[in-house]
């Protein structure tokens, strides 16, 4: 086995994935491992395009969107369609993030209202059961 190709168990400990994941990503087109039979081995570009699936994943991109970023490496600009799509998805991606929290710190303080009513509540049905006994 040379340093430039890597078999699946390779690939699985060395991006902490399953064997299903990497089989998954190849029958959506994202790897491309080269076949043997029934082994796969994945070259250093399945491995670079893994890293940045694993990100991507990471920051709630769609294996659509993925696909599509991924797909643009190979376009001889170097790398300008690429980063340019990317970073048009990684914005609108924040903003969908950044809403999301919003809609998280709202609920949080409302939950927290919540209680503290709830905390009063049982404060003062306390006080009234122990003024009556």
């Amino acid at each position: 086995m040379t340093d430039d190709l890597m078999t699946i168990r390779q690939m699985c400990d060395a991006f902490d994935v399953t064997p299903r994941t990497l089989r998954f990503y190849e029958s959506k087109e994202l790897l491309s491992p080269i076949r043997h039979g029934q082994k796969r081995l994945f070259t250093r570009r399945d491995r670079a395009r893994l890293k940045l699936i694993l990100r991507g994943k990471r920051f709630g991109f769609s294996l659509e969107d993925l696909r599509q970023l991924l797909d643009l490496y190979d376009r001889g600009d170097q790398q300008h369609s690429q980063i340019a799509a990317a970073y048009q998805v990684a914005r609108e991606r924040l903003a969908d993030m950044e809403r999301q929290r919003a809609e998280l710190d709202a609920a949080i303080a409302d939950l927290r209202e919540q209680m503290t009513w709830g905390e009063r509540m049982l404060a003062s049905l306390k006080d009234n059961r122990d003024a009556a006994e």
